[in-house]
């Protein structure tokens, strides 16, 4: 299948256009979560969804970075959602969400360390070996540091993508959250980033809380972020691309709107 360029965050309130093949996209991103069920909706709604449209398949329980042991059973049901609707790409967080047995429902972030590097690594490596295919793994926002790191995030970013054998999904807003939070410049981070292992890219909205920026994924793509995707598309190119909404969830025709701004975006960027 040849690679599908922008695409949209799957979510309930246009599940009916979707099912019918109205959503004028490339490809649809689901949580993966919300279709490791045995039966139902959920599995009628990605059985026609997938009729229609590629998917992407994004997690948020992998806990990559955890203590725990990884959850063989959470891998198995996986594994059979991928066989069943054949996604693109497979993704996950580089963070923690899980210890002790409990899901602690947050992203959390992983200390800057070699030690860290390794034990992330050798897990992802576990990851593609049961899964028996490369898994993407996503940046994410942060709102606190590891007094003990000793190296950036885009160096981190790098190592356990290197070390791992795996790819990268750059979410770009995050990007921008974190630099504000940890006052590092954001186009540094970019620039450090290696490209041949960015897959695709997840645009989104942040809010303001106090002196911090909040990735809620509950506003329209910002203008700073806008601007940090046409550097991004000059480093990395025409990596396919999507809109991330969760909450406030706005009428289909805005988010579709939205994508437009990063057709128009990547069709004037010059060749990276």
């Amino acid at each position: 299948m040849e690679e599908a360029t922008f695409g949209l965050g799957l979510r309930p309130p246009f599940y009916a256009q979707a099912v019918r093949g109205e959503v004028a996209v490339d490809w649809f991103e689901l949580i993966s979560e919300n279709f490791m069920a045995d039966g139902g909706k959920p599995l009628a709604v990605l059985d026609a969804v997938c009729e229609r449209y590629p998917v992407a398949l994004h997690g948020v329980s992998l806990n990559l970075g955890g203590t725990d042991p990884l959850d063989g059973n959470y891998l198995d049901r996986l594994d059979t959602l991928i066989s069943r609707c054949e996604p693109l790409r497979v993704s996950d967080h580089l963070c923690w969400t899980r210890h002790g047995g409990h899901h602690l429902h947050d992203l959390l972030p992983l200390p800057h360390t070699q030690d860290t590097v390794t034990h992330v690594a050798n897990r992802i490596r576990q990851v593609q070996d049961r899964l028996k295919r490369q898994i993407l793994i996503e940046n994410v926002s942060s709102y606190a540091e590891y007094a003990h790191s000793d190296m950036t995030e885009w160096e981190f970013l790098g190592a356990v993508a290197e070390q791992a054998g795996c790819l990268i999904l750059l979410d770009i807003n995050n990007i921008l959250v974190s630099a504000h939070n940890h006052g590092f410049d954001a186009h540094t981070y970019l620039q450090a980033v290696p490209v041949p292992r960015v897959q695709q890219i997840h645009l989104a909205g942040h809010s303001i809380s106090g002196p911090l920026l909040i990735d809620t994924h509950d506003h329209p793509v910002s203008d700073p972020v806008w601007a940090l995707y046409q550097l991004a598309l000059q480093r990395f190119g025409a990596v396919p691309a999507m809109i991330e909404r969760d909450d406030a969830i706005p009428p289909l025709n805005e988010l579709l709107a939205e994508l437009d701004i990063a057709r128009t975006l990547q069709a004037q960027a010059p060749a990276a």
